[in-house]
């Protein structure tokens, strides 16, 4: 009678057990059912998300790129980064071409919703090659809609979390409206001034604080300016008066130099905003850097 009881209890044990197990897996499920998946493209958009997505315990944001790649318009995709959209919802990319992998990610993942942040842009630069220029993020103006189509979007695609994507996104746009009161407060002689660049990242913001710029292309990390494209660039600066020289802060310095040595021009450095520290307020951050950097400019 002893054993007969022993059995039963043990049986009732297991019973229990596995109830309790199985309870775990279903919820362990469902909370993973109930996960929102974000991957970001790069730097500027991952700093956009977390921003919009602040505070949203469902809402898990991952960057696709390291934090540090800088620019990815030649940037080749890896086994590492196709794994980040095995479980992922959603992929929110700048556009117009600089995320050039976009189509193998697409086709690789077709359930994953695409949030193209630049779609509603209007202000487009076109460079002489005929290939757009997509750094619009370094305009705060461009910024805040990037900013206001990715919160939009989610909104849609998540309405469960609509209205705390709506009062994440009101909020930083209020710190991004008092970044522009700076600008405009600070860099009021700065409007109509004529700059060499040597990285076409900037082409935005100076379009954003008025200064004329006249862009020289190279590919930012050696030597792409031939002797002749050197001249000309020293001619048209010595015959323009031009005596200033914007180069991205990782950007290499020899062409830069070269040209500063002909012309007696200044070199600055900005920061294109490609990446950084993976804070909240890293793009604030980045952009009172640059602030104080044309506010030096002579």
């Amino acid at each position: 009678m002893k054993k007969r009881n022993i059995i039963i209890i043990i049986t009732v044990i297991l019973v229990i057990i596995s109830l309790i197990v199985i309870g775990n897996l279903n919820r362990n499920e469902t909370e993973k059912d109930d996960k929102v998946r974000i991957v970001t493209s790069f730097y500027p958009m991952y700093i956009m998300a977390l921003n919009v997505t602040e505070g949203i315990e469902n809402v898990e944001v991952e960057n696709m790129a390291d934090n540090q790649v800088g620019c990815i318009h030649d940037y080749t995709l890896t086994t590492s980064d196709l794994k980040k959209f095995e479980n992922a919802d959603i992929f929110i990319e700048n556009g117009y071409g600089i995320e050039n992998f976009s189509e193998k990610i697409i086709n690789s993942y077709p359930n994953v919703k695409i949030i193209e942040a630049s779609n509603s842009i209007e202000d487009i630069i076109t460079e002489e090659s005929g290939e757009i220029n997509a750094h619009f993020w370094t305009s705060i103006d461009n910024y805040i809609l990037q900013v206001r189509k990715i919160a939009d979007r989610l909104k849609e695609l998540d309405n469960a979390n609509e209205a705390k994507y709506e009062e994440n996104v009101s909020e930083y746009i209020k710190k991004l409206e008092n970044l522009k009161t700076k600008y405009k407060n600070q860099l009021q002689n700065i409007n109509g001034k004529k700059v060499v660049s040597l990285n076409e990242a900037f082409s935005y913001l100076f379009k954003f604080v008025g200064i004329e710029e006249e862009l020289i292309s190279t590919d930012h990390e050696q030597s792409a300016l031939s002797a002749e494209q050197v001249k000309n660039v020293i001619d048209m600066m010595n015959n323009e008066n031009i005596k200033t020289i914007i180069i991205a802060e990782n950007d290499d310095e020899q062409n830069a130099t070269a040209i500063a040595n002909e012309t007696g021009a200044k070199i600055y450095r900005l920061k294109d905003g490609m990446s950084g520290d993976g804070l909240t307020d890293s793009y604030i951050d980045i952009m009172e850097d640059n602030l104080e950097t044309l506010t030096s400019v002579e």
